[in-house]
């Protein structure tokens, strides 16, 4: 697997401070744990994403922990140190966790915490009750990613949530899903309580029409941010683990044009820049 790290620049310019909300890093030294995922071919860490950020035009990045290294949140340690105040992160955080462990993540620049409820994630939706308490005083953000089909079964442990969440990976609904589905209407029902956010994030992953453009998760995300404009963030997704063949991997610049181009000129700011250096407390 080759993975381009420079290249042609977006047609349409980031603007300053952007915010890269969601991809993964995988540091030499740290070895795939248990119980996940293999470590993706040919694994890239802090230095070529740095030349990624130069390509794209990010100015600060929030590191997500890979499922490969599961709740050993030592290689996220390890990024976010090299990376420095540019960069925040989501652990995976196991229910039972001390304070004073969590406390040490903030130290070092943590700002959330990752539940995954689908194969490979490390911490499950079936945690969230125990998690959520403990990274309350903390005030961090919970990144949240679940079959959005089942969106439904899953609306009142959601609204258990104090502090704010974020639904990753445009919801990832897998299967036919319009703008005026019955889920969708749930998801902006949960937007509209303010403390649930919509991640625009891996929109290959599960789209059904598929590229180039990715007709069904640009309609979903047009209509979303029609709808709640604040509480929508963007992300690369960076570096596009799923894809094992060079042939599938996309191009960064157009896929950053592509997505970002489905937010309107005058939000555009404000779901770039504003709202995730809020949420991940970049001051």
């Amino acid at each position: 697997m080759k993975r381009p790290f420079t290249g042609k620049k977006p047609r349409c310019p980031l603007p300053p401070g952007t915010v890269d909300t969601q991809m993964h890093l995988y540091p030499p030294g740290f070895d795939a744990v248990p119980g996940g995922p293999a470590l993706p071919p040919n694994p890239p860490s802090v230095p070529a994403y740095r030349s990624v950020m130069q390509w794209l035009g990010i100015e600060r990045v929030v590191v997500t922990q890979a499922n490969a290294h599961q709740a050993d949140n030592a290689a996220l340690i390890h990024c976010l140190g090299e990376l420095g105040d540019i960069a925040r992160g989501v652990a995976v955080i196991e229910p039972g966790a001390t304070r004073e462990h969590i406390a040490h993540l903030d130290a070092v620049g943590v700002r959330g915490a990752r539940i995954m409820d689908l194969p490979g994630g490390a911490v499950g939706l079936s945690c969230l009750r125990d998690v959520e308490p403990l990274i309350r005083d903390f005030d961090w953000v919970i990144a949240v990613q679940f079959d959005g089909m089942h969106i439904a079964d899953h609306v009142a442990t959601l609204e258990t949530i104090e502090g704010d969440y974020i639904i990753d990976h445009h919801g990832k609904f897998f299967g036919n899903v319009g703008p005026d589905d019955p889920r969708i209407d749930t998801l902006k029902r949960l937007m509209d309580r303010g403390n649930c956010y919509f991640k625009l994030a891996g929109c290959y992953e599960s789209s059904q029409s598929g590229p180039p453009d990715y007709a069904d998760v640009a309609a979903v995300a047009r209509a979303i941010l029609a709808h709640a404009p604040d509480r929508v963030v963007w992300g690369t997704n960076w570096p596009h683990v799923l894809m094992r063949e060079e042939a599938d991997y996309p191009d960064d610049a157009a896929l950053c044009d592509l997505v970002t181009g489905w937010i309107p000129e005058a939000v555009r700011r404000k779901v770039l820049v504003e709202t995730p250096a809020r949420l991940f407390d970049f001051t």
